[in-house]
């Protein structure tokens, strides 16, 4: 039975009680539907080929803009870099792009950002721009400037529509516009300013002929103030269903809103990770030995660690980012998955989730009878779900602390 006095691991009666009825249906019909023409080994061979479809999905960003405006601090910072590092897109005052480059994601090398030529730049007219960094490999376009955006900036706005494809103009260097304003004015309000800018951009835009589009305010040294949750929210809601997790596992993890979406996110995955699981225990997968399965739970709980931004580098970025220690950041931290999880650990938690499983395999059983009926399909189920769902309230927990912890510093 699983121990109930450790801290570490949820009380069984909580765990039913996240059990939601629509996620319970969905995975019953995707089930069900697997079966209905096809083998149990089918129905296991789609759930791992589903898992590893997400893992694969690919998302490519286009970012441009005039010079000096700002874009390759923003690939940077969206790819948790700072423009030091190493793989950091190259920064400067004067045009530093001069053909396409793409900067994947270090975490998320299926992530791509591109960094476009500024538009209308010599041997990059409007006419064949597009054609020449060949757009139909972007998901979107995201436009910045620092500034009003300029006639090239609307041009190209104009084209992107045509070829109907998603763009967002970001607004860059909002943080010195503030610092700008506080030394001159005595009253300096910061949402009447931002607001003011925001307004004036739109305006601008509107003055030519390109009607009324949204604008970003953002820092790329502050990611976590201003607009950025708000663009990251947008592009993800108008991304193709199978690409709205890739962009939001991929994004630095800098506000509680991001950290509940992430781990809500990331529900889903324990779903089916736990019906691959189940099935696996019901029918062979070729390759899923004990030892695979190790690994596999091993390389999805890796998934959650980076997903919150608790790895060292993404701690270290962080705390240069809220002007705080990283050893402060780390004392918040509670949980055993901290260091690199080891196989030995794993083992741990199995035994411990394996009280919990039961309780979990028991209500699978009433839901989906072809799984439940089958005792080791049911135990490995519910074992899995309950260990992976404990590991990701744990760890989306500790990341909610790390988050706070620079607030509750300005307060002591």
């Amino acid at each position: 039975m699983v121990d109930n006095t450790d801290p570490f691991w949820p009380q069984p009666d909580s765990e039913l009680d996240i059990i939601k009825e629509d996620e319970i249906t969905t995975i019953r019909r995707e089930v069900e539907e697997a079966l209905e023409n096809e083998s149990l080994t089918s129905a296991a061979g789609k759930i791992q080929d589903y898992l590893e479809d997400i893992k694969n999905v690919e998302l490519n960003i286009a970012i441009t803009g005039a010079s000096g405006s700002g874009k390759s601090t923003f690939i940077n910072a969206f790819r948790g870099l700072d423009d030091k590092a190493k793989d950091s897109a190259p920064t400067g005052v004067v045009e530093t792009t001069m053909e396409v480059k793409d900067y994947p994601h270090p975490k998320h090398p299926n992530v791509k950002l591109w960094d476009l030529p500024g538009f209308g730049i010599p041997n990059f007219k409007p006419k064949d721009f597009l054609q020449k960094v060949e757009f139909n490999r972007y998901d979107f376009f995201i436009i910045i400037s620092s500034e009003r955006f300029r006639a090239n900036d609307v041009l190209l706005a104009k084209e992107i529509q045509k070829i109907k494809k998603k763009f967002y103009f970001v607004r860059s260097k909002i943080d010195a516009n503030m610092d700008a304003e506080k030394k001159r004015k005595k009253n300096f309000n910061q949402d009447e300013t931002l607001e003011r800018i925001r307004q004036n951009c739109i305006k601008g835009l509107e003055d030519q002929g390109l009607g009324c589009h949204k604008v970003f305010l953002i820092s790329s040294f502050e990611l976590h103030l201003y607009d950025f949750p708000d663009l990251e929210e947008t592009m993800e809601k108008e991304l193709p269903a199978h690409k709205r997790q890739t962009l939001l596992m991929s994004i630095p993890n800098l506000t509680l809103e991001i950290n509940q979406r992430k781990k809500e996110a990331l529900l889903s995955r324990v779903w089916r990770s736990a019906l691959k699981s189940g099935l696996a225990a019901t029918v062979p997968i070729p390759g899923l030995s004990f030892a695979a399965y190790v690994k596999f739970l091993t390389d999805e709980i890796h998934k959650y660690y980076h997903a919150f931004g608790l790895d060292d580098e993404s701690l270290q970025n962080l705390a240069e980012r809220m002007d705080i220690t990283m050893a402060e950041l780390k004392s918040v931290i509670k949980s055993p998955l901290l260091s690199e999880v080891k196989h030995d650990l794993i083992l741990k938690m199995l035994t411990k989730a394996a009280g919990g499983g039961l309780m979990i395999a028991e209500y699978w059983a009433s839901t989906i009878p072809v799984i439940g009926s089958m005792a080791a399909g049911a135990l490995s189920f519910g074992t899995t779900h309950y260990m992976l769902k404990s590991c990701l309230n744990e760890l989306s927990e500790d990341a909610k602390n790390v988050l706070m912890k620079p607030l509750k510093a300005d307060n002591e």
